[in-house]
């Protein structure tokens, strides 16, 4: 971890191993945080995925309002791919909005982000990362398994209201440990549903 509570991205910002069949080598592609001007090429990336039905829409205003949880991978000013790590609760956070651009796939760029999302879920002490996905083994890859999307219910009313496949969605949920899971976290990972924020609570408008 680097001084001032940024993640520690060097791991994964440089790899020497040449990229298979693109005449380039790792070293040319960065891992890291996501920065203001990546904003454009982030939004057309994931908008270019969301017009074919395989991720969700996502408003450029909400990309710059959740910019600080995007990491991209980028050659030169080039965005080639980016992934979102969102927390949801005190244990649990989504990965979602993995997108690389067709003419820098199958070269191992998806996998370098999603590696460096759950080390920022550990640095973060979240237990527990999901995913929902219509390429689900993608995810297990990285140590997902399948659960029951009843599992995920704030996800599901907090953001899934907006994609037009709602009422018959086909997405896999997934879910990794990334951290030490409390005995009877099943239990206590989300908040139940009847939670209500503490009388007398500071509320923020």
């Amino acid at each position: 971890m680097q001084g001032g509570g940024e993640v520690d991205l060097r791991r994964e910002t440089r790899d020497p191993r040449p990229i298979r069949g693109s005449g380039l080598d790792r070293t040319q592609v960065r891992v890291e945080r996501a920065r203001v001007e990546d904003v454009p090429q982030i939004y057309e990336l994931v908008s270019t995925f969301a017009r074919r039905g395989e991720t969700l829409h996502r408003p450029l205003g909400e990309i710059y309002e959740t910019l600080r949880d995007f990491i991209v991978a980028r050659r030169g000013y080039l965005v080639l791919g980016c992934v979102a790590l969102h927390v949801n609760w005190a244990d649990l956070a989504e990965l979602k909005a993995v997108a690389v651009r067709e003419d820098s796939q199958h070269q191992g760029i998806g996998g370098r982000l999603c590696r460096a999302a759950l080390r920022d879920a550990r640095r973060l002490g979240v237990a527990v990362v999901y995913a929902l996905s219509y390429r689900p083994t993608f995810f297990e890859r990285f140590g997902f398994r399948r659960v029951d999307s009843a599992r995920l219910p704030r996800q599901v009313w907090g953001e899934c209201y907006r994609c037009p496949k709602f009422n018959c969605c086909d997405e896999v949920p997934l879910i990794c440990e990334v951290s030490p899971v409390p005995a009877g976290w099943a239990d206590s990972f989300r908040p139940p549903l009847d939670f209500r924020e503490p009388s007398g609570a500071p509320r923020v408008e």
